[in-house]
């Protein structure tokens, strides 16, 4: 797999946080072991009980799923920082999620389109955003990637709080998502 290191790196971080089995009546995925919800489980062809999928498993899922999806190799080579983030986003809020967020953030920083031009925020990786996300990076250099970074981890916090705003019994999770995903600091 190319970006194999890159991806083991952000798969151990992302699998810190999620754990292993839980069934929360609190959460809306239900059964999940290793953050993977038994719907997207059976989705990428496992049909075992989800309590005793293993890790190979789920690294499997999440590079398929998630990672190339995301197209976090082509990312990576931008930002591993960023590829990192983007990944652990996508497992947690959904990919379409990650993606708009950093759509939002490009756009935002664009200087009225004249660095690159406005991206349709659609919640969709392709050539377009790759595109705009290289000419960031050429554009704002390693401040940029560090601003970028923050931004994006402030519109999460942001989503989190809405989320429990929107659904009470997410204060079971709100806390530690923010303790645990959400970080200001430099990179």
């Amino acid at each position: 797999m190319q970006g194999q290191s890159e991806f083991l790196r952000a798969f151990a971080a992302t699998v810190g946080h999620e754990g292993g089995y839980s069934n929360n009546p609190n959460d809306l995925g239900g059964k999940t072991i290793w953050g993977i919800t038994e719907a997207v489980a059976r989705a990428n062809g496992y049909m075992g009980d989800i309590s005793k999928m293993s890790i190979e498993i789920a690294q499997r899922i999440y590079y398929t799923q998630y990672w190339e999806k995301l197209l976090l190799n082509e990312v990576s080579r931008m930002s591993e920082p960023l590829a990192a983030e983007l990944f652990d986003t996508g497992v947690n809020m959904g990919i379409a999620t990650a993606v708009m967020m950093l759509q939002q953030v490009l756009n935002a920083f664009n200087n009225q389109g004249e660095y690159y031009p406005d991206l349709f925020e659609d919640g969709v990786i392709g050539k377009t955003t790759i595109a705009a996300l290289h000419a960031y990076y050429a554009k704002r250099g390693p401040k940029g990637g560090a601003v970028l970074l923050k931004t994006l981890n402030s519109l999460q916090c942001a989503r989190y709080i809405e989320l429990t705003r929107k659904r009470q019994k997410n204060e079971a999770f709100v806390f530690g998502w923010i303790a645990n995903r959400v970080s200001l600091a430099s990179v």
